[in-house]
């Protein structure tokens, strides 16, 4: 037995669903505990486990799960309790950072008003105390002006600053145990290291344990302390994060660790032909948003240029914000730019009515970050992958279906699938069909949006593999937006930063991620965390430093 008393302890956990299709064992048996000031990191692939077993926790299991076994917060048991009893516990004992705080936080209310709710709901607050103990703790996550900012709706606010604003929820109450699922998944690198400081400092004033859930090794490398490492529901390996890292004991263990990308790790590609007529040329790029109730205007791409031949892949990088994805919608012609030239192939797009771009939309496909939003659910992943051909008329019903079990093949999707749902498909399994839509009409380029920032590790590695794969079949360029400079580093040819709409710096590879001249472009690479304990350390007392 332990000295000291867990703050969470989960003994023989196990889990079933009840399903139309019969019983499903999410978890089965499952045994950890995290102590207080301790953060303890849970890490697997998607449908290992891992949030089902947290969510136990603070009783947010639906209604058709069946759990066996023993949780407890301090000494209370959590699977015998009563609805009223969790709702007493939730927010004082324990409490929970999800991972989409724009769906977490609710539209029609102002952040204070969420946080005065959480606090007046465990402390019997007056509103006037309930306001000012808001302010302070928006004050305590690090929000700027917390004074006016507690006024603001959701929508008014960063990814960011809406995850500070969960967070500052989860701790109203001073919870002994925090349960941060996917806290920085989608962020910015500058933003998930502040939020991950912020973290860091709340255990060490708060005392509080963390459970954190997450598929990024390099946020584990930089937080944890201990991690418990799951696969189809069930514990493989639990050690401390340097063990861990180290001299991993699991097969599973390594081979999740061997799919982490790192900086510096990607194998030189072959530089293209120079001499070819790009397949993308952008020329002083500006896009400008009008101000909101009479305030002027917003410039979100101001004189941005770039090229892209073929065979060649551009990475987009810089902060939410920066303006990459509004760069990426007007390279698809999906935003309408206010000045400037988009060429594909030498024809100017810009300015194009939709009857006049409709048959050049054929020249340029589009991967979306999301591809459960972009898939029709109404539809099956065939059809889904068949509508460019249908909208544009290419082929009868016959060539329509072998072009599309030929596609389905190339992105080695398996047989079948072309008549399932896109939610009867994993997450890696569904960007691959997303990636199938976007080649299906053999496109000249491609413009791929995060395409990998919420898949697993392992699942990352066979969706970028994937993509090089095609890539060198098929001879696309692609315009490659990621916040991830990793990722960017194994598919991209020549990067390009991007800071408040402007380009301020572009190179290849091993000019902008090892030898970067400008100072922006530094802080975003000494920002990305690394798969090891040792190394991460270091570099976080540099960042500190400056």
């Amino acid at each position: 037995m332990s000295e000291k008393t867990a703050a969470l302890a989960v003994s023989g956990l196990s889990v079933t669903f009840t399903t139309d299709a019969g019983p499903v064992n999410a978890v089965r048996d499952v045994s950890y505990e995290v102590f207080p000031g301790e953060v303890l990191a849970i890490v697997g692939e998607s449908g290992s486990g891992k949030s089902v077993s947290s969510r136990t926790a603070i009783g947010l299991l639906p209604q058709s799960a069946s759990v066996r076994g023993l949780v407890t917060i301090g000494d209370r048991p959590v699977t015998s309790m009563t609805e009223k009893q969790l709702t007493a516990l939730r927010g004082g004992a324990v409490s929970m950072v999800f991972q989409e705080p724009a769906r977490a936080l609710d539209p029609l209310f102002t952040v204070g008003f969420q946080i005065c709710e959480a606090l007046r709901a465990h402390s019997g607050m007056s509103r006037k105390d309930a306001k000012a103990k808001a302010v302070e703790l928006l004050r305590l996550v690090g929000l700027p002006d917390p004074e006016h900012r507690v006024d603001y709706y959701p929508h008014q606010l960063s990814g960011g600053q809406k995850q500070r604003v969960m967070i500052a929820i989860a701790i109203s109450c001073e919870p002994k145990v925090i349960i941060a699922d996917e806290p920085t998944t989608a962020l910015d690198v500058t933003v998930q290291a502040e939020i991950l400081e912020l973290l860091r400092d709340l255990r060490d004033r708060l005392g509080s344990a963390i459970v954190l859930i997450t598929h990024n090794m390099g946020v584990v490398a930089d937080l944890a302390d201990r991690v418990v490492v799951m696969r189809a529901g069930e514990v493989v390996e639990q050690a401390p994060v340097h063990e861990l890292f180290a001299s991993p004991k699991a097969e599973y263990t390594r081979a999740l660790l061997d799919a982490v990308p790192h900086l510096g790790s990607a194998t030189a590609r072959p530089e293209p032909d120079r001499t070819v007529e790009p397949v993308l040329d952008v020329r002083d790029l500006v896009v400008t948003f009008p101000g909101p109730f009479g305030r002027p205007p917003f410039r979100a791409v101001d004189k941005v240029s770039l090229q892209i031949r073929p065979g060649e892949t551009l990475g987009l990088v810089g902060e939410s914000g920066s303006g990459k994805s509004t760069i990426g919608r007007c390279v698809a012609a999906l935003q309408r730019p206010t000045e400037g030239h988009v060429l594909i192939r030498g024809q100017d797009i810009a300015g194009l009515s939709p009857r006049k771009l409709r048959p050049i939309r054929r020249r340029f496909g589009f991967v979306f970050q999301d591809p459960a939003g972009s898939l029709n659910p109404r539809m099956t992943v065939g059809e889904c992958v068949a509508e460019p051909l249908l909208v544009h008329g290419v082929g009868d019903k016959a060539s329509i279906r072998e072009r599309v079990r030929h596609m389905l093949d190339d992105v080695h999707l398996p047989a079948g699938t072309e008549n399932r749902y896109p939610h009867e498909l994993s997450g890696g399994q569904r960007q691959r069909a997303s990636l199938a839509r976007a080649l299906v009409l053999d496109p000249d380029l491609l413009v791929a949006d995060e395409p990998t920032s919420a898949l697993d590790v392992s699942v990352q590695a066979a969706v970028l593999e994937l993509f090089a794969e095609l890539q060198r079949g098929c001879g696309w360029a692609c315009l490659f937006i990621s916040h991830d400079l990793a990722v960017v580093d194994q598919l991209a040819d020549r990067i390009m930063v991007l800071r408040d709409g402007t380009c301020v710096e572009e190179g290849d590879n091993e000019q902008i991620l090892r030898n970067p001249q400008h100072d922006y472009t530094r802080r975003l690479v000494a920002a990305v965390p690394v798969p090891d304990p040792v190394e991460q350390r270091r570099r976080r007392t540099e960042l500190a430093t400056g």
